[in-house]
């Protein structure tokens, strides 16, 4: 495996950075995890354009220019002579002292690595998981804005250790005020009579990628999706559910709290969305070997 550490490549084996980075010491950074399949980067993009946008909300210069990552990024999977897998590129505030001050960090420092994820097994795309609401809330704008994908990702991981104590496949977020803002690590829908509907941004959900592909498809599809502040309650009472994510891609949800959503199974709306978004990784994307 070759890694991408500060325009150098390096063997898995060498590929370090110091214990003086502060996306280390202080998850100081930002990141994205983007998917390929058969050759072509889904919604390259898109990925970069919102890890700009997450450097910028935290005053983080990376360095790069967008066509130099985007470069980056395509040579790393090339480095590794991949045609489908997951790129993890995170971008660090770079070396600094002992202290929080982000000043004394003279330069960002960018790593890329090029693998294979699996989130969950292909079981889980077939009859849905089971969710469960976390105590765990999801931290508010004014804390820290849930549109910044930055690489302080505790307070998703202490909710992934409560769905897991408790058996399912993924945990449900709430934000401050009791509304749903997403899961730990994957955005949620619904579908009710035939409309889909999802959490607003300003619930504290991020502007997932995938997210976003699913307005495209149902657009295509000529159905309306609402952005609603929502309750468990419409998630107990809905016809459909499913979490969307670029690891995840789109999979069902059949239970919350141990009530079935539904019929309990995945439905035929879900079973759509999943279907025209495979079609779009199998045939669209950034090329990556010329």
């Amino acid at each position: 495996m070759k890694i991408y550490i500060d325009g150098e490549f390096y063997d898995k084996e060498n590929a370090k950075i110091s214990v003086f980075d502060h996306g280390l010491l202080y998850g100081d950074g930002v990141f994205e995890g983007i998917r390929f399949y058969q050759g072509r980067v889904f919604r390259l993009d898109e990925h970069i354009s919102r890890l700009f946008d997450s450097a910028r909300a935290i005053a983080l210069d990376i360095g790069l220019d967008k066509a130099a990552v985007t470069e980056a990024t395509l040579e790393t999977i090339r480095q590794n002579h991949l045609q489908d897998g997951y790129i993890r590129l995170v971008v660090t505030r770079g070396i600094g002292d002992l202290g929080l001050n982000p000043a004394l960090c003279p330069k960002a420092s960018v790593f890329i690595i090029a693998g294979k994820i699996t989130l969950y097994p292909e079981e889980k795309y077939q009859n849905g998981l089971d969710v469960v609401t976390c105590a765990t809330r999801r931290i508010p704008h004014g804390a820290l804005s849930p549109m910044v994908k930055s690489l302080n990702y505790l307070n998703n991981v202490l909710a992934k250790m409560e769905a897991q104590n408790a058996g399912a496949g993924e945990g449900l977020m709430l934000n401050e005020q009791g509304f749903v803002a997403e899961c730990t690590g994957d955005n949620i829908f619904i579908v009710k009579n035939g409309v889909v509907y999802t959490p607003p941004i300003a619930s504290g959900a991020l502007a997932g990628v995938t997210r976003a592909v699913v307005f495209e498809i149902a657009a295509g599809f000529g159905m309306p999706i609402q952005e609603p502040m929502m309750t468990r309650y419409d998630i107990y009472t809905a016809d459909e559910c499913f979490l969307t994510g670029t690891a995840a891609e789109v999979i069902p949800a059949v239970k919350l709290d141990s009530r079935p959503i539904g019929s309990g199974t995945p439905g035929p709306l879900t079973r759509k969305f999943i279907a025209r978004f495979h079609e779009l990784t199998a045939s669209t994307g950034t090329r990556i070997y010329k």
